[in-house]
């Protein structure tokens, strides 16, 4: 039998710490994780308000770097990047999806999702037959020459998936991409984003509701007050707390 092929290692987060010096008072919103994204998972982290989850998104995605500890991304330690080099990494490498969608409400959403690809020096007639692919994609076809406020919040998150999708990064980055959206909108997002992980993308999510980690996620990153307070794998249709398939093995015997 042929042996599965071993994933390789896209983003590692070394006993990283983020600290913020406040006058004399020192927040530790991140207090020495330590992460590994293997290429092709669907990871989530999770963790209530405060955990520390929206500066470890920050981290992931290089958007900061840390105040101690290393950051890899496909192998090479980002932590003493420059800005310019982190932004070029990121636009190659990460596709952002938030909350709050962060569109250009005086672009259209054609515009928006070609955007990305102009700071990467795509010619101008490629952007536009890519991202009317990727509006096709997320069934916006209809809706491409429409500007931010003409859409619903559903339509405005599928927007903001095409254009995450822009230079077809390795890294899908999504941050609470339902917290703004009713249920049933939100069930449409996180349907994209798991056919985009069965074609075979690398998403991070981050995300404060316990059932949308558990119901999507391969991987779940439990962060409390800065810390990683436990890791929940799924197996077969199972999920085990690290180190329990050993318990179990172990009580079997």
């Amino acid at each position: 039998m042929e042996k599965e092929k071993k994933k390789s290692v896209l983003i590692e987060l070394k006993k990283v710490f983020k600290y913020y010096f406040m006058g004399e008072n020192v927040v530790k919103a991140v207090d020495g994780i330590s992460i590994k994204v293997n290429e092709g998972e669907f990871i989530a982290i999770m963790g209530p308000s405060g955990s520390g989850k929206s500066t470890s998104m920050n981290l992931v995605g290089s958007l900061d770097v840390p105040t101690k500890g290393h950051i890899f991304l496909d192998g090479e330690d980002i932590s003493t990047f420059s800005e310019s080099d982190l932004a070029q990494l990121r636009g190659q490498k990460i596709g952002f999806i938030f909350q709050s969608f962060n569109l250009i409400p005086n672009l259209t959403a054609k515009e928006n999702v070609m955007l990305p690809m102009t700071f990467q020096g795509i010619p101008e007639e490629e952007r536009e037959i890519k991202s009317e692919d990727l509006l096709e994609m997320v069934e916006l076809g209809d809706r491409m020459n429409h500007y931010p406020s003409q859409l619903s919040g559903g339509q405005k998150q599928r927007v903001a998936i095409a254009r995450a999708l822009a230079n077809d990064p390795e890294v899908i980055l999504a941050d609470e991409p339902t917290g703004n959206l009713d249920t049933k909108t939100g069930s449409i997002v996180m349907h994209f984003l798991d056919k985009l992980h069965k074609q075979g993308k690398t998403i991070i999510m981050i995300t404060h509701e316990p059932e949308l980690a558990e119901y999507h996620a391969e991987i779940v990153y439990w962060l409390r007050d800065g810390k990683l307070e436990r890791t929940t794998r799924k197996k077969k249709g199972k999920r085990y707390v690290d180190g329990e398939i050993k318990r179990l093995v172990k009580a079997r015997k």
